[in-house]
């Protein structure tokens, strides 16, 4: 892997982040800490569990980090990346996507055979019935939709009647539920977030009650976001949370108050660093970071650092893109770099071998992202 071995030789040396060839994926490793840090403490002080979403950051390093910092384990939302994990030695892994298919539950039950404490969601009869089949011992969740029709049983009774197929298979076990209310992470003004995870959260409690007086209380009520975590702790319906963006904060996760007073709980330490390539023209420079280095469906990335306030960048096909400065301001020049936030972290993450990882502006080590593209 060349993105591995480009760059060792600046390992330690001073500055040497200015020499990395771009675009390069940089994460600065004491914010991250941080970030880590903080989250572990949130969840330790309100007694719930912490299960990181590993789909976010796709790396044994991080994700081993995660779990000294107090995590039970980590999320992949794909089989790929739980055997990239399972690889590097993570255990406790919860796949949060159902598996189906003759060659997912195959490979599934030879993963389980492997990796301590795996777990599986899932939301139909007939995936039931083939987890079963396998032979696998796994323990099994119930997927809930929380409302928007991509995963998960759509009601109670549907809920009740998949909890006692897993119950009744010998191999399985039931584990509990899960319900992430992806719809709601971004919605930016707190109150109005705060309002419409109450009201789903409520949903779940019918739910949690009809397993419970059936006889199948759900040892695990695991799901949450980074943008309603806050909220999730408050309410003191989930025992789990599967926070995956607090690592880094995106443009859209750095959009939203995510504890109600505006305060900047997590920082911002992922960024991409790009270098000017062609500086002819008085109102705009073009950069080496086009689509392939930033993910797309959310617009621009925001400009960090390396051009004046107030700039702007544009794709402007595969491979680059321009900055526009302000009227009256000057652009970056031939070489210089400019730094930019991931407008949405886990696609953007997807386009990279390796994490740079940086002090100040030095490089201190380069981690393999071993889950990155493993999406079956």
């Amino acid at each position: 892997m060349q993105a591995l071995t480009l760059h060792q030789h600046l390992i330690g040396r001073q500055g040497s982040r200015r020499d990395l060839n771009t675009p390069a994926l940089v994460v600065d490793l004491a914010a991250l800490e941080r970030n880590i840090a903080t989250m572990a403490a949130l969840a330790a002080k309100a007694g719930i569990k912490l299960r990181p979403h590993a789909k976010t950051h796709k790396s044994v390093q991080i994700a081993r980090r995660q779990i000294a910092a107090g995590a039970v384990g980590v999320c992949c939302a794909k089989l790929g990346e739980a055997e990239a994990l399972a690889d590097g030695g993570i255990e406790n892994i919860l796949i949060t996507s159902p598996v189906v298919g003759a060659a997912g539950v195959e490979r599934l039950a030879a993963l389980a055979g492997r990796s301590k404490g795996l777990t599986a969601a899932a939301d139909h009869p007939d995936a039931v019935a083939a987890l079963a089949a396998s032979g696998a011992e796994l323990g099994v969740l119930v997927d809930i939709d929380p409302g928007i029709h991509r995963t998960g049983v759509a009601n109670g009774e549907a809920a009740l009647d998949l909890a006692r197929r897993i119950a009744q298979a010998p191999n399985l076990t039931f584990g509990g539920v899960q319900y992430y209310c992806g719809a709601q992470q971004h919605i930016e003004a707190f109150a109005a977030r705060r309002e419409a995870i109450v009201e789903r959260t409520a949903y779940l409690e019918t739910i949690v009650r009809t397993l419970s007086e059936a006889g199948l209380t759900p040892a695990l009520i695991t799901g949450g976001g980074t943008g309603t975590h806050a909220i999730d702790i408050e309410l003191g319906v989930f025992n789990e949370l599967q926070v995956g963006s607090y690592i880094f904060m995106d443009r859209q996760y750095c959009a939203c108050d995510l504890t109600g007073d505006g305060a900047a709980q997590f920082e911002t330490s992922l960024m991409i660093d790009t270098r000017v390539i062609s500086a002819n023209h008085a109102f705009l420079v073009t950069v080496d970071a086009g689509f392939k280095a930033f993910s797309t469906e959310d617009g621009a990335p925001p400009i960090l650092a390396g051009a004046a306030e107030g700039s702007k960048y544009h794709f402007m096909g595969d491979e680059q893109g321009c900055v526009i400065p302000p009227q009256g301001e000057a652009p970056p020049k031939l070489g210089e770099t400019v730094t930019f936030a991931a407008p949405h972290c886990d696609p953007t993450i997807n386009l990279y071998e390796a994490y740079h990882l940086v002090r100040g502006d030095t490089l201190v080590d380069i981690w393999p992202i071993e889950a990155r593209g493993r999406s079956a």
